[in-house]
């Protein structure tokens, strides 16, 4: 694997901004997880916790070795990552293991693999090879659009089969993004809207799982079944809505201390960061979110190549999607869907394939010089 670290000077390419505001997330993120797990009858550290700094440290490990690693190695890296993905999600749906109702992981042992997660990153890897190498100046046309959509629908469906809706909608908005990014034909982007308004009726009828449905139905009121399908996102919005402006405090949070939050330590640690610090504490990491994403545009805009602009929009495709999503299901704006959010969430296998997003953007950073 090529290296690019004989430049005396490369310490100085590193954009130190990206480093601050993902450390500035990770401190965060880290004394919000310890008050979320955080068990009073329990004597020292909890074990989520310890585990949470395991893949931290793992993490940066990571982004700064896909730092010094040339992007363009992901191009030839590309299609054989893809393959291998698809393998194990295939795997995955023969003898992964079964939790909450989902096939979703391997057991590795000291290690729960959950390949959809990393898909997520092989889809945007492959489909920024694809379209840096055909995307004409007019926009993408069916014949453009043939290979993208395709490499896309296979992990799609083999993710919704596992059944993971949530997982298997970020892996098509990555796509989507790149490609609307890239330029869809006017003629065909209305046609594919007109599309899928069309389909939603069919997909609502005989695409959802009974579950699936009355997820969408308890967004839309989720008093209807308070006690069963509405009961987290009522849980959320009091967690959210008692944190006020300053909060309640640092492990003062009665909804998350209390248990009445459930996975308080992954989908919902967003609700207990706005019960306990408010909407100053809320606005705080929303606020470095939209930092951190303007500082990836800055980059792709500067890209020294259409490739690594491309790895870029793909790789913060990724962090939005789950931002947005995540913030908008905790608040009671969208469905609860089950996408952690980046950083901030406990996890091996999203927190790993983070920071090797954050890697390539800022492996692309270092070498947007020429010289």
């Amino acid at each position: 694997m090529e290296m690019q670290i004989e430049e005396r000077g490369f310490l100085k390419k590193l954009d130190f901004n990206l480093i601050f505001v993902i450390l500035a997330l990770n401190i965060i993120g880290l004394i919000n997880l310890f008050s979320a797990t955080h068990d009073p009858e329990t004597v020292g550290i909890n074990r989520l916790f310890t585990m949470q700094m395991v893949w931290f440290s793992g993490g940066w490990i990571l982004f700064f070795l896909v730092t010094l690693i040339d992007y363009k190695v992901f191009l030839k890296m590309a299609y054989p990552l893809y393959v291998i993905n698809v393998i194990f999600l295939i795997v995955v749906d023969l003898i992964g293991n079964i939790a909450y109702g989902a096939q979703r992981w391997l057991d590795l042992g000291f290690f729960k693999y959950q390949p959809s997660e990393t898909m997520k990153l092989v889809i945007a890897l492959v489909l920024a090879k694809v379209l840096a190498e055909k995307s004409p100046i007019s926009g993408l046309g069916l014949k453009e659009l043939a290979m993208p959509v395709f490499l896309t629908l296979i992990p799609f469906g083999l993710t919704v089969s596992q059944p993971d809706l949530g997982t298997a909608m970020m892996i098509a908005s990555v796509a989507g993004s790149m490609l609307l990014f890239v330029g869809i034909r006017k003629t065909i982007l209305i046609s594919l809207i007109i599309t899928g308004i069309l389909i939603i009726p069919l997909a609502w009828n005989f695409g959802l799982k009974e579950y699936q449905k009355n997820r969408v139905l308890t967004f839309i009121d989720p008093n209807r079944d308070p006690q069963g399908a509405g009961y987290n996102s009522i849980q959320s919005k009091i967690a959210v809505g008692s944190g006020k402006f300053f909060g309640k405090g640092f492990r003062n949070g009665t909804q998350s201390q209390l248990d009445f939050l459930p996975e308080r330590h992954t989908d919902f640690i967003y609700s207990v960061l706005s019960e306990e610090h408010g909407f100053v504490g809320s606005f705080t990491v929303f606020t470095l979110f939209i930092i951190l994403l303007l500082i990836g545009i800055k980059i792709a805009s500067q890209a020294r190549d259409k490739y690594g602009a491309l790895l870029v929009v793909g790789c913060l495709s990724i962090i939005f999607w789950h931002m947005f999503v995540n913030i908008g299901m905790v608040i009671g704006m969208l469905p609860i869907v089950g996408i952690p959010l980046p950083i901030m969430s406990y996890g091996g296998s999203g927190m790993l394939t983070t920071f090797v997003c954050l890697g390539i953007i800022s492996s692309v950073s270092a070498r947007r010089y020429i010289f």
